[in-house]
């Protein structure tokens, strides 16, 4: 099976029927989420022909600090390496610029996986934190 790894956005339709595969639960219209994706520093795109089958960016500040957003494989690709070429990749982008420090949040039950590449538990002694703005409206 060849999958096709691109350095771009995929359209505004792709995106949005491949992130209603992931089941989360966030009330954003197609256009939002392009928007979201948009405004990332860094994206990956995978693609088996023209079918969008996974998908990963990352938002930084293009110095010390990146995030690593919306790591989607499709589920009828999950397990065939994909997100991990997808991850590498962005891991690469990162490396490539210098960029200090690199954070994801992680779906509960898959630290191992993310430890593999070098990622750790964020230090008991300096939890993260999180503002949903969901409970303050």
């Amino acid at each position: 099976m060849l999958i096709t790894l691109k350095d771009d956005l995929p359209n505004s339709k792709q995106f949005f029927d491949l992130y209603q595969t992931t089941g989360w639960k966030h009330p954003f219209t197609k256009e939002r989420l392009f928007q979201a994706i948009s405004n990332s520093w860094y994206s990956v795109s995978a693609y088996k022909e023209d079918e969008l089958v996974g998908f990963g960016r990352v938002i930084s500040d293009g110095v010390y600090q990146a995030l690593i957003c919306d790591l989607i494989v499709s589920s009828k690709y999950q397990g065939k390496g994909i997100g991990t070429r997808i991850l590498c990749r962005l891991l690469d982008q990162c490396k490539e610029n210098d960029i200090l420090l690199v954070m994801l949040f992680s779906a509960k039950g898959k630290f191992s996986y993310y430890e593999r590449f070098g990622f750790v538990q964020h230090s008991p002694d300096a939890p993260g934190m999180i503002w949903d703005k969901t409970k303050y409206v």
